[in-house]
Order: structure tokens, then sequence, then C-alpha cells
């Protein structure tokens, strides 16, 4: 008998823990309101694609670029246009009205990457991480960008990080994986 009671309680505190932090997560609240009969304001239930976890990648620069911050459509289309210190200013400039935007850190690592400029291609790329470490654009730079300093290990990180990231075929995985048997093929000649 006690211990039954023992095991009720503890179940209590786990559902209740689990209930509690359900309705912390937007996504999870949704489905607990829906199975209640009560819809949540449709500001909160629709998930913009810039919150998912896995963020845009390059080639996307080409795309509508309506309702981006203007400097940040600004960059976008010069990277497209591939005049790379256009991009970094006006996307410098963006990243001081939204600074922890991974896509805004990423592309500024690209236009630096582009540039030969190692090092801050590199701060970029892994503040892109420090702001969301399953961005796919920035963990495949950082592995070519790893290649081109001359240490395929370090890119090799970054592809088993896009494998566990990509539940599905991704074009980051791809290409890097392509890269780096580029590379080691150029390095066993």
């Amino acid at each position: 008998m006690v211990r039954t009671i023992a095991w009720a309680a503890v179940a209590g505190v786990v559902i209740a823990a689990g209930a509690a932090f359900a309705l912390s997560v937007p996504l999870l609240r949704n489905v607990v309101a829906g199975w209640l009969g009560r819809s949540e304001p449709a500001a909160e239930a629709a998930v913009k694609m810039e919150d998912w976890p896995i963020c845009t990648t390059m080639a996307s620069l080409a795309a509508d670029v309506e309702g981006l911050d203007p400097d940040f459509a600004a960059g976008k289309k010069a990277l497209a246009a591939a005049n790379w210190n256009a991009a970094i200013a006006a996307l410098q400039l963006a990243s001081l009205r939204d600074p922890s935007n991974a896509d805004i850190q990423n592309y500024i690592g690209y236009a630096y990457h582009r540039l030969r400029q190692w090092g801050p291609a590199m701060q970029h790329y892994q503040r892109a991480l420090t702001f969301n470490r399953r961005h796919r654009g920035a963990h495949e730079h950082l592995g070519e960008l790893a290649m081109a300093l001359g240490e395929p290990a370090k890119a090799e990180e970054h592809l088993a990080a896009l494998e566990d990231i990509c539940l599905i075929p991704c074009t980051e995985y791809d290409d890097l994986k392509r890269a780096i048997a580029t590379y080691k093929a150029s390095a066993s000649r």
C-alpha cells in the first residue's frame, strides 16, 4: 500500500513537470491547447521560418528578399552579385539591428572567406554557431575554411556535425563531403 502511494506521488510529480515543460514550449503549448479544444493566437501558433532550428542556405541568396531588413536584403543581393566588400558593409549594418542573427553572421563570414580573409571569416562563422549550433551553412563553410587552412580533420568534424543535423539529405552536407573528397584526392597526388 505504501509503495503504491509512493509510486503514485512520483508519477504525479513527473507528469506535472512534463506538463509544465510542455506548456513552456510554444509548439507543445499549441498541441496541448488543441487537445483541450482551445486555440492559441495565430501569432504564436505560426512558427516562422527564421525560428526553425535549421537556417537558410547560401542557395537562397537569389530568393525573394521582401520583408527583410533593408541592409540584410542589400547584403544578400551583394553576395549574389559577388560584391564581397559591399556585402560585408551592408550585413554589418544589419547585424547592428539584429546582433544575434546566425544567418547574418554566416553571410558576413562567407564574404570574408571569399576575400581570403580567414580570421574574420572564422570569427563570424563561429559567432553564427554560437547563436545557432545547428546552422548548416556555418558548419559547411567552417569545414571548407578548415581545408583551406590545411586542417582536414576539422573539416571532417563539421561533416560529422552536418550528418547529425541533416535528417534528410541536405546540400551543405553533400557540398562539404564533395569538397573533402576533392581535397583528399589532390593531397594524395
